[in-house]
């Protein structure tokens, strides 16, 4: 059993032992306060059972249907707590309004044994907050912080109803049942900002303190990074953050490599024990014109594929010349028609580019309709036949919207990352041309 999971534990005894004194000592004294308590502590019990089988749950290693692993679990078992103790504390405030009212005519007995059940409880409750606390931190469990919230309002709860019952005694009798309706407001509250912290989790919302600790940990590197994109997510207390880093199109494989894994350590030093993907792309003005040429002759209808793509600025303006793949059976007259469409997308789409040659080439049909499953070999051929040598590694992974394809590809540390962007790129289209079943093909180059 893990720490934490003992740590779960001994909330769930605790939670149980709590819930027996104050429903005993409320219920024998007519304490609606002390009910209200119990109840409270019922819901804990509820929390810390399900603390207890979420971290389980959470601490299994990630798998083919959870690549992020099972973290998640732990915000859904907060979520569902969050919202059984709203419900109760709606309940328990009903009743305080209406004995307040006087529609429960209910008399409180405040003996000493009254008194004495709640020093016990008051005692448990400030034993297990504390150890609580000091857990969720150890362990960054958004679970047992929850816990440790809920014990933390249970002891302002039971400090609520003493002074209440101290009213009683006094001979104020609404002091009691104002006492159970104040429990019932601080669990209302405590409530719903557990929903919305959870809710923030499990819709990926970025948190806001790990975005900034990310960009003024990749600011802070030397010399400066382009940074084009950052987004974050956390799970179970860890952060998976993925980064795309612009780097000069004349720098080497090895070069925008080394860029990468310093961000990816300046980004865990100050996101502990994070996740980080750092994918690097050629930066400037030149690779912002590829990217915006190739997207204008995509979008024309039945273009395929693209490739030998040439930006030349000159004192007039941006020349462009491609290879242009059409499907092999179109007759001359309508592929040049295609090509007149591709050259003037490209001239309307980008306002910098004055002229555009095109170079047919039919694209081999073979392949159509063919699916891949979870083999490496087709892909390891189609790679070999780009690049001359296979990947280094290769990984898939089965989603709703189709198979997705990682590849790791080796090229020489010499080569610019203009050239290994669009070695990958090739590889990317001729994967898809070929392999029409792959949804998403991600490729990573490294020297």
């Amino acid at each position: 059993m893990t720490p934490q999971r003992r740590v779960a534990l001994v909330s769930v005894g605790a939670a149980m032992a709590l819930m027996g004194i104050k429903l005993a000592a409320g219920l024998a004294s007519g304490s609606l306060g002390l009910v209200s308590e119990a109840l409270h502590s019922g819901t804990d019990l509820v929390a810390a059972l399900l603390t207890f089988f979420a971290i389980g749950v959470a601490g299994r290693p990630a798998d083919r249907s959870h690549p992020y692993g099972h973290g998640k679990a732990e915000h859904l078992a907060a979520l569902a707590e969050a919202f059984v103790l709203l419900l109760v504390s709606v309940a328990v405030g009903a009743l305080a309004v209406a004995r307040l009212a006087g529609w429960i005519e209910i008399e409180t007995t405040t003996a000493w044994w009254v008194f004495a059940a709640v020093g016990v409880v008051i005692a448990i409750d400030v034993s297990r907050t504390v150890a609580s606390v000091r857990a969720s931190r150890q362990y960054s469990s958004p679970a047992l912080a929850s816990n440790a919230l809920h014990f933390g309002s249970d002891l302002i709860g039971t400090m609520a109803v003493l002074a209440g019952l101290i009213a009683v005694r006094a001979g104020w009798q609404a002091g009691d049942s104002l006492a159970a309706l104040f429990v019932a407001c601080l669990v209302i509250a405590a409530a719903t900002r557990l929903i919305r912290r959870n809710v923030d989790v499990l819709m990926d919302r970025a948190p806001d303190d790990a975005v900034r600790a990310a960009r003024a940990a990749i600011a802070a590197i030397e010399p400066p990074v382009e940074v084009r994109r950052l987004r974050l997510r956390e799970a179970a207390g860890r952060t998976f953050t993925d980064v795309v880093i612009g780097v000069s199109p004349g720098a080497a494989v090895g070069q925008g490599h080394a860029v990468a894994d310093r961000v990816e350590a300046a980004v865990q030093q100050a996101l502990p024990g994070g996740d980080v993907v750092v994918h690097v792309e050629p930066a400037g003005q030149e690779a912002l014109l590829r990217e915006r040429v190739q997207e204008a002759a995509m979008s024309v209808a039945r273009v395929r594929e693209i490739h030998n793509l040439s930006v030349i600025e000159l004192p007039d303006g941006v020349h462009v010349s491609l290879h242009l793949k059409l499907p092999g059976e179109l007759s001359l007259d309508v592929a040049h028609a295609l090509a007149e469409q591709v050259e003037h997308a490209i001239v309307a789409g980008v306002a910098e580019v004055i002229d555009v040659q095109t170079h047919l080439e039919p694209l081999a049909e073979a392949a159509s309709g063919r699916e891949v499953d979870d083999d490496p070999a087709e892909l390891e051929r189609i790679v070999l036949a780009v690049t001359g040598s296979p990947p280094r590694a290769v990984r898939f992974l089965h989603t709703d919207e189709g198979l997705v394809v990682f590849l790791t590809l080796g090229l020489d540390p010499t080569a610019s990352l203009a050239e290994a962007h669009g070695t990958a790129s090739h590889v990317e289209q001729q994967i898809r041309g070929e392999l029409p079943g792959v949804a998403e093909v991600i490729v990573h180059t490294e020297p």
